[in-house]
């Protein structure tokens, strides 16, 4: 641990305990905003690959892939990927090759990885893997696990799990309980490993990145650089302060972001946005967010369950709206909702945008204009139209989105930079070049600060932004200068 604090006070960084929150990383420095406060490749990682996409094992890559001629279980895109990560893959690959070819298929992304840490922890054991201050088995040790919160039945799954891993490693020496206890570390500690645009691409367990905890107003955030994660700050954040990031999607109610939390990492928030639950601004927000609208189409009001739980009343106007007239059209949204998106994963774009339309069209009549549930519908309209190539009705419908992502985000967060980015782009192909200057402008503000000014993708950005101002300046100059 001595080791450790003193890497890391290198860095501007120390680790202090507390009570509550266990492990906190602090500043001991000052940082700027887009600054990187600590940057780390994965101890074990894994790709997401499924029966329909894979993915190198190393890298992540999803073309030119070769499949492992020993295991068959594992790709990768060139012989440098499998070059860096032979140590490891060396005997997973003598493991793999052992089990049947259908109960390969159906290892899980989470149980390759549980396999990968005892398989690192091994090679680090037996120093053909190095281990360093910031990357060894005791750090995976000191993670929190909270097993005696989990409920029985997920405890019946860590078991059964635990079994197929031992079935994989064929150790003699092999605790069962540890592995159990591992898979809940994973669950709580793990992060996904996303791309620029924050699609997913895989897992990985980062064990300094690991000891940052959670706000839902975060000071700091986590993006990732291949699999490298970099925690960088998205305000200024003076020397004796907590780096903060956010664990889940901040979007939803005070009450959607606890209950998330709680199921998932076992404990309540106490940022300055969640203290504020029950309170009139929270109540107000959380209606909006997630709640319904008044019946009156030109009132921008409200609703509030009135005290006798039949009715909602409308906080602008009064207007009174009744639980079953609201029930029988979410309950229908619901449906509807579920066999769009069984559409929309089997790529049947043109059934499930109809599909969406008419979803969109009962959820004007009862939600919000800004609540969560209209904006996602929105979004998967705005993914078909792109896919179709229906240029003109996606750019409509990302522009109708950003209202609504400028009230649920903060100003400095990669999902707000993100869409302004899509409009833009959209704009831009479209010949609108005044307005996407606009919106490659905002998105620049945004994502500098979140990815970095250097990074390929903030660089292709700012490339876009320059051609767009020069495309304007070219309309601007004199025929005769032309």
């Amino acid at each position: 641990m001595d080791e450790l604090l003193a890497a890391l006070s290198k860095r501007g960084l120390a680790i202090t305990q507390h009570p509550q929150r266990g492990r906190c990383l602090y500043t001991a420095k000052d940082f700027s905003p887009g600054e990187v406060i600590i940057s780390q490749e994965p101890y074990v990682s894994v790709p997401g690959n499924s029966s329909t996409a894979s993915r190198c094992e190393f890298c992540f890559a999803s073309s030119n892939l070769k499949r492992c001629s020993s295991c068959h279980g594992v790709w990768y895109c060139r012989s440098t990927c499998q070059k860096s990560d032979w140590k490891l893959h060396r005997v997973e690959c003598q493991a793999l090759s052992k089990l049947e070819k259908e109960r390969l298929k159906s290892l899980t992304p989470s149980v390759r990885l549980m396999v990968k840490l005892y398989l690192r922890r091994k090679l680090e054991s037996e120093k053909v893997v190095p281990a360093s201050v910031m990357d060894n088995y005791k750090l995976v040790e000191a993670l929190a696990s909270h097993m005696s919160e989990i409920e029985e039945k997920q405890l019946i799954l860590y078991a059964q799990m635990a079994n197929l891993v031992n079935a994989i490693l064929k150790w003699s020496d092999v605790d069962l309980k540890e592995i159990a206890e591992n898979f809940s570390k994973l669950a709580c500690n793990g992060h996904s490993i996303c791309d620029p645009e924050l699609k997913p691409l895989g897992t990985g367990l980062y064990l300094v990145v690991s000891i940052i905890n959670h706000s839902c107003l975060p000071n700091s955030v986590l993006v990732f650089e291949d699999r490298k994660a970099v925690v960088r700050a998205v305000e200024f954040i003076p020397k004796g302060t907590e780096v903060l990031i956010s664990y889940i999607d901040t979007a939803g109610s005070t009450i959607t972001r606890e209950k998330a939390l709680k199921e998932q990492y076992f404990f309540t928030c106490s940022c300055p946005r969640c203290i504020k639950l029950g309170q009139s601004n929270d109540i107000q927000e959380s209606a909006i967010v997630e709640g319904y609208r008044c019946k009156d189409e030109k009132c921008g009001g409200f609703l509030l369950r009135d005290s006798d739980g039949k009715t909602f009343i409308c906080q602008q106007c009064g207007l009174a709206r009744t639980k079953e007239d609201i029930k029988k059209i979410a309950s229908e949204v619901k449906l509807m909702t579920e066999k769009a998106n069984a559409l929309l994963n089997s790529r049947n774009f043109s059934e499930s945008m109809s599909l969406y339309k008419a979803i969109e069209e009962l959820q004007v009549e009862i939600w919000h204009p800004s609540s969560l549930s209209l904006m996602q519908t929105r979004d998967s309209l705005l993914k078909i139209f792109m896919e179709l190539n229906l240029w003109n009705e996606a750019l409509a419908y990302c522009r109708l989105t950003i209202p609504t992502y400028e009230r649920i985000y903060p100003g400095c967060h990669p999902v707000l930079g993100l869409q302004y980015y899509t409009c833009g782009k959209l704009e831009w192909f479209l010949g609108d070049t005044d307005n996407s200057i606009r919106s490659f402008t905002k998105a620049l503000d945004i994502l500098r600060i979140t990815h970095g000014s250097n990074t390929p993708f903030v660089k292709e950005l700012a490339y876009k932004l320059d051609e767009a101002r020069a495309e304007a300046s070219h309309k601007l100059m004199p025929m005769d200068d032309k």
